[in-house]
């Protein structure tokens, strides 16, 4: 059996499946009802692991092991795998969601983080850095940072960079407000994110910075932490946006004092005018 590269491709990304559960899976439906030798020779898959891949694909949704001897293996029709796999992604992800949440009172916890607070006591400050990629992962990081500022949040952002942080950032940012958290926020004020500068006025002093010349993605959090971009949010596809945290009073102190000094020749938002 002859299957493009390409295709079986997309069918692991997809369907989340290894590259030997992607051609026993075509490999059946190609044939309806099939043996694992049949398979392993036409799917040129090793028969010792034939089993094995069958067993993952039958727990997955996407086959049904038919009774008898031989045993046969019965290929379901594409549109009832979609929905068994969408089921068992579902049923998946709040079973681990709950896992998670009794996590929060449970030892393991305390132990985990007597291990964190005492290792953390024997490194570098200037060792607690990383770099994240892709905007999913910066914006994880950053909502984790968010929800553990105690004095201060800045930001400095795109005109597009306002739009998501109103998207995804808004609900920590309401409950920072309510612990007292300072928020200053600036960005180009455009009329396409106007609306969205004035909704996060609510919980933040938004500023615009447009006719400065200034482009940069950064973010400060009670003087300690700092996270900025590396790349321009209009050129790279989010999957390889960069950022790099860093947890250094020093220079997280310098980055604030600088963005201070601008702070106050950026224009309220009540003074924008756009057209």
């Amino acid at each position: 059996m002859i299957i493009k590269e390409e295709f079986l491709s997309r069918l692991r990304k997809i369907f989340d499946l290894n590259h030997y559960e992607a051609r026993v899976c075509t490999a059946l439906l190609s044939r309806g009802v099939s043996t694992a030798g049949e398979l392993s020779n036409i799917s040129d898959v090793p028969r010792s692991r034939t089993y094995d891949i069958l067993e993952s694909l039958e727990k997955k949704g996407f086959i049904v092991m038919k009774i008898g001897k031989p045993i046969k293996f019965v290929a379901l029709k594409p549109e009832e795998v979609v929905e068994r796999v969408k089921k068992n992604l579902i049923v998946g992800a709040h079973e681990k969601s709950k896992r998670l949440e009794q996590l929060k009172g449970d030892e393991v916890l305390d132990e985990l983080n007597s291990l964190f607070t005492n290792g953390v006591k024997f490194v570098e400050p200037s060792d607690l850095s990383g770099s994240l990629r892709g905007r999913q992962n910066v914006y994880n990081h950053l909502d984790m940072m968010v929800r553990g500022a105690e004095k201060s949040i800045v930001i400095t952002t795109t005109a597009d960079g306002l739009n998501r942080k109103m998207e995804v950032l808004m609900p920590v940012f309401e409950k920072a407000k309510k612990r007292g958290v300072s928020i200053k926020i600036a960005a180009p004020i455009t009329s396409e994110n106007y609306k969205v500068a004035k909704d996060l006025s609510k919980v933040a002093e938004v500023k615009d910075l447009s006719g400065f010349g200034l482009k940069g993605r950064f973010v400060v959090v009670d003087s300690e932490q700092l996270l900025f971009m590396l790349l321009d949010d209009k050129t790279v596809h989010p999957n390889y946006d960069v950022g790099v945290w860093l947890s250094t009073d020093f220079f997280a102190k310098s980055i604030e004092q600088m963005f201070d000094v601008a702070w106050g020749s950026f224009t309220p938002l009540a003074k924008v005018k756009v057209k």
